[in-house]
């Protein structure tokens, strides 16, 4: 079929798996558009790999907080935490040049039918497409922006729990709750960042993080065909979750 979006969980340098779930998909770049739904880099073997045949490929993914932290970090050598992915990226030949393509891809992306962003919908977001790069939010200390990236369970204010795991309890939900209870709403929201949660298929809600660094899975979903297609991962190439 022409003219699909593949939607992509999030890819975390695991480039071989990518690969594999491009063939699974039957992925055409004449008519097909690549999605990565934000955390193409960190903790997988092939963070530049990603980023490379992302950029290769014509995708236009999402940023996560994996890559925004690397972006902060190229901008700003203080920047706290590990520097890995950063240092490979710098070591290789294109190296400034997939980061530069990386920090022009947009927080979220959106459609008629569907909305796509790394983490969640703050519950106060009138229209959640804020035109911001990765450029932009280098320096952005909105609330939104950063629940964008990094959220999972909040209340109905947008208010965050101090942990998410052990799942807390009452006032707090998954954020997606909040965004069902929006009965005018008929977009689907597309996202990943939470992999213990796994794959989510739920009324206007498709959660992709199926945690394959952690040895699970990789995940696709095409809203054109409504089918989702996933590839295991080849070994587990981080012990977090």
């Amino acid at each position: 079929m022409k003219g699909r979006r593949i939607f992509i969980g999030d890819l975390q340098g695991c480039r071989e798996e990518f690969e594999a779930l491009l063939t699974k998909v039957g992925f055409d770049p004449a008519g097909d558009t690549l999605h990565p739904v934000g955390d193409l880099v960190n903790r997988g073997p092939d963070s530049v790999g990603c980023v490379r045949l992302c950029r290769d490929l014509g995708a236009r993914p999402v940023l996560g907080n994996h890559d925004v932290h690397m972006l902060r970090q190229w901008h700003d050598p203080s920047w706290r935490g590990r520097r890995t992915s950063l240092e490979a990226l710098l070591g290789a030949p294109d190296g400034e040049n997939l980061l530069a393509w990386l920090e022009q891809q947009p927080l979220v992306l959106g459609w008629e039918d569907v909305i796509c962003l790394h983490a969640g919908i703050h519950p106060a977001w009138i229209d959640p497409v804020p035109l911001l790069t990765g450029r932009d939010l280098l320096d952005a200390e909105d609330e939104a922006v950063e629940f964008a990236l990094r959220a999972r369970h909040c209340d109905s204010t947008g208010a965050q729990p101090e942990s998410d795991w052990p799942a807390p309890g009452d006032p707090f939900q998954p954020w997606d709750h909040f965004w069902r209870a929006r009965t005018s709403e008929t977009r689907t929201v597309v996202f990943g960042h939470w992999a213990r949660r796994g794959l989510v298929e739920l009324e206007r809600t498709r959660g992709l993080d199926t945690g394959c660094v952690y040895g699970g899975e990789l995940t696709a979903w095409i809203p054109e065909e409504d089918r989702i297609v996933s590839v295991a991962a080849r070994q587990r190439w981080h012990a977090g979750s």
